[in-house]
C-alpha cells in the first residue's frame, strides 16, 4: 500500500466540502435551475461531478504508482 498524493486528497475533498459546507450560503428555495429549487439542484449537480473528480483523482494515483514502479525497476538492474 503507498500513500496518496496529496493531489488526489485535495480533489477528493472538493466534493465534500462543496456539499457539506457550503449549504448555509445558499440554502433558498429560488432561484429556480432546471425546474429545480437551488438548493436541490446544487446537491444534484454534485452527484454527477463527483464520480468526475474521482476518476481525475484515480488517474493521478495511478500514474504515480506507475511511475514509483518504473523507478523501482531501474534500481533492481
Amino acid at each position: 500500500m503507498h500513500k496518496p498524493s496529496l493531489m488526489s486528497v485535495a480533489i477528493g475533498c472538493i466534493p465534500l466540502l462543496a456539499v457539506c459546507f457550503s449549504v448555509d450560503l445558499w440554502d433558498r428555495v429560488f432561484p429556480m435551475v432546471l425546474g429545480l429549487p437551488f438548493n436541490l439542484f446544487w446537491l444534484v449537480l454534485w452527484i454527477f461531478v463527483t464520480p468526475c473528480l474521482m476518476t481525475f483523482a484515480y488517474k493521478i494515483e495511478i500514474k504515480k504508482i506507475s511511475e514509483e514502479e518504473s523507478r523501482k525497476g531501474g534500481e533492481k538492474k
